[in-house]
């Protein structure tokens, strides 16, 4: 969302039909680029919202995608055990990848092995520079999700990891159980062909509205408000709960809301 231009924002009545309308636009843009000869890169976020939409996809009939061509990783992970139940790799795996005929060896999860945090984020951003040329990654999809406090990824207000221009990928603490994650970087984000929002919930709202408000980033400012690829897009899926403080003229609704 450049400076200047109205959000593209597409409100759905709740949360299923949000992560229905998410499930197929997601299947959509992966099968074109994949009829295209092109592969699909996709990084995953954690959160109660994007479960909704894995979920929904986990319980799809068989898709005609070709997975071979798509490649999966993460945009952040909570720095436990990939077993542990507030793994954002699991979550991802049991709603819907165990389900997916993707090749393991496309899946790319955040490693949490290492008993240093900064060691395992230089070990994932050394997994992406095999997986993408250039001098930073330009993946298809990234989705993200909201916190009340405006953070995204593990991005969280006032994180040193919000200045960070050079490293992909950086150990971050959070106000919040773990405290400490794994997270890309704005380079990173900022750098998507495409950037999916997926927001719900009344809680959720007043954060939502000071993003959209905001006509371009401030120091202090939500971090979720930072992200605004260059030469990317950005589209905000939302429920109507969460949009219940918008007053957004060129906001598009969904077919059911």
């Amino acid at each position: 969302m450049a400076s200047g231009l109205t959000p593209d924002v597409r409100v759905h009545r709740d949360a299923d039909s949000l992560a229905a309308a998410t499930a197929t636009a997601l299947l959509e843009t992966i099968g074109a680029a994949a009829a295209g000869g092109a592969g699909c890169s996709l990084a995953l976020a954690g959160g109660t919202t994007p479960g909704a939409l894995y979920r929904r996809l986990g319980s799809a009939p068989p898709s005609p995608i070709g997975w071979g061509k798509v490649e999966i990783f993460w945009g952040d992970e909570r720095y436990v055990p990939p077993e542990d139940p507030r793994s954002n790799y699991r979550m991802a795996k049991e709603a819907w990848l165990d389900r997916a005929a993707i090749p393991p060896e496309s899946i790319h999860p955040m490693p949490t092995h290492f008993g240093d945090p900064n060691e395992a984020a230089s070990a994932y951003e050394a997994t992406m520079r095999g997986s993408f040329a250039g001098t930073c990654p330009r993946f298809n999809i990234i989705l993200l999700g909201l916190g009340a406090d405006g953070h995204t990824a593990s991005l969280f207000p006032g994180s040193p990891a919000l200045a960070e221009r050079s490293r992909w990928v950086v150990a971050a603490k959070a106000p919040a159980d773990p405290p400490v994650r794994l997270t890309l970087t704005l380079p990173v984000l900022n750098n998507a062909e495409r950037v999916w929002f997926l927001v719900s919930g009344k809680e959720k709202a007043p954060a939502l509205a000071r993003v959209l408000a905001m006509g371009k980033p401030e120091e202090f400012g939500p971090p979720a408000a930072a992200v605004r690829p260059a030469n990317g897009t950005v589209v905000w899926w939302v429920d109507q709960a969460a949009a219940a403080l918008l007053n957004l003229p060129g906001r598009t609704p969904g077919p059911d809301g």
